[in-house]
């Protein structure tokens, strides 16, 4: 898979920006990704040294449109670890 297509968009939430400070960041990615591809992608796109990539399918939540009901999209999340003294700065400036 093409590296540029594997992250789509890092996940805005206060509970994302606060393992940030942990060196956990939070991105949405392609449902077909695999954790290497993952990893290779986040370490050639911010230039950082990945320790561990976990990944969760998030199931879209039904929604109410009138009297029918209609489903959200499910996407994949990935939580991705990096090394301690290094830092993703575009994450912080969203």
């Amino acid at each position: 898979m093409e590296q540029i297509r594997v992250l789509k968009q890092p996940v805005i939430s206060e509970k994302s920006f606060a393992s940030a400070d942990n060196g956990k960041y939070v991105f949405m990615v392609a449902k077909e990704a695999t954790k290497i591809e993952i990893a290779q992608s986040v370490e050639k796109a911010f230039k950082v040294h990945v320790l561990s990539v976990n990944t969760v399918i998030v199931k879209g939540k039904v929604k109410r449109f009138g009297k029918t009901f209609g489903r959200r999209k499910d996407y994949k999340k990935a939580v991705v670890m990096i090394k301690k003294d290094e830092k993703i700065e575009d994450f912080k400036g969203i």
